[in-house]
């Protein structure tokens, strides 16, 4: 019995020790919708998982969700698209560094026929203002996303009076803020046969990804206002001492390296790429 002691004690350690050591290398991730809805995380954490061994939980939701989350302690890193807010984040000492990671683009996704005839407006800003004039629907995520914050600095652009939430107002029969994610939205869209600001990988996979079909298409895009950067920003340890800030800092230098800026431009969705490798 006491040769077998030793035994039994480094056993017993083995066993507890497990579980912990493997706690150790996961992370958790607040990210925006897109980068889950597109696809391109199913496609890139895998390889990161591959490389280093360090598995990424995900929360999926909108920028400013994500934001709070990381304020709050419920994430280890966030990886979202709304620069000011970002930078804001780490300048309050949120988050230890922004790092740019990649860019895509926002279209405007409407009826083939362009009731409101947006297609040939000179910016993405006119293109607003045809909209509201038509009074033709138009759906709003409403939901503190990135996308949503991006969609009222066009409308502040349109210079037509504005609620005090820097957009038209919901309930004027045209105007439906639904406080829903992108996927939601698109769908709410095409239920009024109007208009949605979306990002281009989360319609392209309504559009190409589903059996349903989505009759929507693309008929405003291209304007320096709709180019859409991404960053990540591993959560502060001083303000929260227990997030694990040497694996969340190691999945952003990996995603800004030569290997992780290489599996992101490799990403494509019904053979068009989706996001283009911005590291700075």
């Amino acid at each position: 019995m006491r040769k077998l002691l030793p035994t039994l004690i480094g056993l017993f350690v083995m066993l507890t020790a497990t579980p912990a050591l493997t706690q150790e290398k996961v992370i958790m991730m607040s990210t925006t919708t897109s980068t889950e809805a597109s696809g391109l995380l199913g496609y890139l954490l895998p390889e990161f998982t591959k490389d280093t061994g360090i598995t990424v939980r995900v929360m999926a939701k909108g920028t400013g969700a994500s934001l709070r989350d990381g304020m709050d302690g419920n994430a280890d890193v966030i990886f979202v698209h709304d620069v000011a807010r970002e930078e804001k984040f780490v300048a309050e000492g949120y988050g230890t560094k922004r790092y740019y990671v990649m860019y895509n683009d926002f279209i405007i996704v409407g009826p083939a026929n362009d009731p409101a005839g947006i297609g040939k407006a000179p910016d993405a800003a006119a293109a607003l203002q045809r909209i509201a004039a038509a009074a033709a629907p138009f759906v709003s995520r409403g939901d503190d996303s990135g996308t949503h914050a991006r969609e009222r600095q066009l409308w502040q652009a349109t210079g037509l009076p504005l609620t005090e939430a820097r957009s038209p107002r919901d309930g004027d029969g045209w105007y439906f803020s639904i406080g829903q994610g992108m996927g939601e939205a698109l769908i709410f869209a095409e239920e009024k046969n109007g208009y949605v600001l979306a990002d281009r990988g989360t319609y392209l996979q309504y559009k190409f990804g589903r059996q349903q079909p989505y009759e929507l298409e693309i008929v405003y895009e291209g304007d320096d206002m709709l180019k859409n950067p991404y960053g990540v920003i591993p959560v502060n340890p001083a303000k929260h001492p227990h997030v694990k800030f040497e694996l969340a800092d190691t999945f952003a230098r990996w995603l800004v390296s030569e290997r992780g800026q290489q599996v992101i431009g490799n990403y494509k969705l019904h053979g068009q790429l989706l996001f283009f490798p911005d590291a700075k």
